[in-house]
């Protein structure tokens, strides 16, 4: 800032610097001065201004008055339409006032007396001379309460935007991210948040109103919902922080005129019924677009929002954007695998006297598909083909080799009318040559009616976990026989077949090993844990068993997929 001893007028690059008359008139003006050209612009201005201002002359020139220096009552920038200085300007009036506000470098308000007068700079250029003082310099506008939030030190800063960033880029949920964002804020920065949202679809949502009133934070449901549209050419602050033109600070009375739109009607609600009498609006954006605004309210006892603060507004909702679009563009991943997986795994047949249940669970951390799959279809003979697979990975590349190998079984168990075990050899004959499939597990099995009207059940395991038997009065084994090596080794040994009567009413599960592996408990323990849950639920209807069976056996904190075939034959 230019120092009391500075008495030169600098001028602007439009106005010639020979115009020693215009600089020796604003300094002998005993208040501070400036002038503007034709547009507003700065191109002069004498040492008293730049001390009142708290900016050089070389800060000032070439910068619009209005936007740079005119201001509300709390420090909001004014709109033009509400600016008498700009309307005196623009009509080439003289013109004065005994109050308004200036905003100084430092972010606080300086209010004053203005008067206003068109200025002949010489040549053909016009011009307007602003003279302007304040009864005490520098004075913050009216009589103002103790600040609840000091001004962060550059410190506090930069550890409020780390903890920001490490906040939000630790979760792929959108809104978790914006919880967290919330947290961040109140009550650290203001009273309120409100988040407002552009959907895919181009509408806008309001997320999030959220209140800290002392330690608790209240959300107001009532205030949330879908908004108006966003106006191509409004001025209001909300409106172009949607469009992404520009951050704003904001009060009751910048919504006090008539509404230009939708948004700016539930603007002046929001501001009725919150009480909040500073807010800061900036747009949350992505390096792909505008994703919304957050605005940042504060309650008439604390101090007003400053333009000082905006960057800070600005850098945490910059991060929320990035964090935002990510966790946007990772569920929209997951949707479209979550397509495919449902398109990938096949609906379940309807045989008579057999009940039959499929659920397919995702690893909640990958493409939500994986090489987990499961298959029923009836055979040639009438009988009816079983089987439970698990191609090694759960990514894409896993999904397409659980369909190669889920078709090929399909196709081999139809047309050759051989046991499980010749139909799993010739299977991984083929797997080894004509996919790209490494390693799998696999269940393939033949239930059908036996002599008795009970049903009997053969199969072969290639390296899975082995099926589990309940009967109808909770009795529980494992199918332990017919037990071979995974596909894909290539040994060329011969696969063994097992046979067993499955008791009226009992009922047979089929499962991957994401049901019972887990980081922290040994194989054992999660059979152990299958057949205690599963002997426990026998008596609840199919459906129930098998959903209760999941909740209560699979692993908190799985990243592996699951998938999990259960069948009931019936009773006596």
């Amino acid at each position: 800032m230019t120092g009391p001893e500075h008495t030169e007028t600098v001028l602007g690059p439009s106005v010639p610097t020979a115009s020693l008359v215009l600089a020796g008139t604003l300094e002998a003006i005993g208040a501070g001065a400036y002038v503007v050209d034709e547009k507003g612009c700065f191109i002069a201005a004498n040492a008293r201004a730049e001390r009142l201002l708290g900016r050089s002359a070389e800060d000032l020139m070439g910068h619009d008055a209005h936007d740079l220096l005119h201001r509300g009552p709390q420090g909001q920038p004014l709109p033009r339409t509400q600016c008498a200085m700009r309307q005196a300007f623009h009509a080439g009036r003289t013109a004065q006032s005994d109050e308004d506000y200036f905003a100084r470098a430092d972010g606080t308000l300086l209010r004053i007396s203005w008067l206003i007068t068109p200025y002949d700079v010489g040549g053909r250029q016009a011009g307007t001379l602003v003279v302007f003082h304040t009864p005490d310099h520098p004075q913050v506008s009216g009589p103002q309460p103790e600040p609840a939030y000091q001004p962060l030190s550059e410190l506090h800063r930069l550890a409020l935007l780390a903890e920001t960033t490490a906040q939000l880029t630790s979760t792929l949920d959108v809104d978790e991210a914006l919880r967290r964002l919330v947290v961040l804020v109140l009550p650290r920065l203001a009273d309120w948040a409100v988040i407002d949202l552009i959907t895919e679809r181009d509408e806008v949502w309001r997320t999030v109103v959220v209140h800290a009133d002392g330690g608790t934070l209240t959300h107001h449901e009532d205030l949330q919902g879908p908004m108006p549209p966003i106006p191509e050419e409004s001025p209001m602050p909300l409106s172009r922080a949607l469009r992404g033109v520009a951050s704003n600070l904001a009060d009751p009375q910048t919504y006090h005129g008539p509404p230009d739109s939708g948004i700016a009607v539930e603007q002046r609600r929001l501001f009725d019924v919150t009480g909040m009498k500073s807010a800061a609006i900036v747009p949350i954006r992505s390096t792909r677009a505008v994703l919304g605004a957050l605005t940042l309210g504060r309650d008439g006892n604390q101090a007003a929002f400053t333009p000082m603060d905006l960057p800070l507004v600005e850098d945490i909702a910059r991060r929320a954007g990035l964090a935002v679009d990510n966790a946007r563009l990772y569920q929209r991943q997951r949707k479209v695998a979550e397509t495919m997986q449902n398109h990938l795994l096949p609906q379940m047949p309807g045989v008579s006297g057999l009940q039959m249940t499929v659920r397919y669970l995702p690893a909640p951390d990958a493409s939500q598909v994986g090489g987990d799959w499961y298959d029923a279809f009836p055979l040639p003979d009438a009988s009816t083909a079983l089987a439970i697979g698990d191609v090694v990975g759960h990514d894409l590349e896993a999904a397409a080799g659980m369909a190669q190998v889920r078709n090929m079984l399909r196709a081999y168990a139809w047309s050759q009318h051989e046991p499980p075990s010749r139909i799993v050899e010739r299977l991984d004959e083929a797997i080894q040559h004509i996919t790209d499939v490494d390693m799998a597990t696999t269940i393939f099995a033949r239930i059908e009616p036996a002599d008795d009207g009970h049903w009997q059940l053969s199969w072969t395991n290639a390296g899975h976990p082995p099926p589990l038997l309940i009967s109808r009065d909770g009795l529980a084994r494992y199918l332990t026989d017919g037990h071979g090596i995974l596909l894909g080794t290539q040994t060329g040994t011969r696969r063994p077949d097992a046979t067993a009567q499955l008791p009226p009413g009992s009922t047979l599960v089929l499962y991957t090993d994401g049901l019972i592996e887990a980081p922290r408990r040994t194989l054992d323990e999660g059979l152990d844990l299958l057949r205690q849950h599963a002997a426990a639920l026998a008596h609840r209807p199919l459906t129930s068993f098998t959903d209760q069976l999941l909740r209560r056996v699979r692993p908190s904190g799985n990243d592996d997929d699951v998938a999990v075939l259960t069948l009931r034959v019936p009773g006596v």
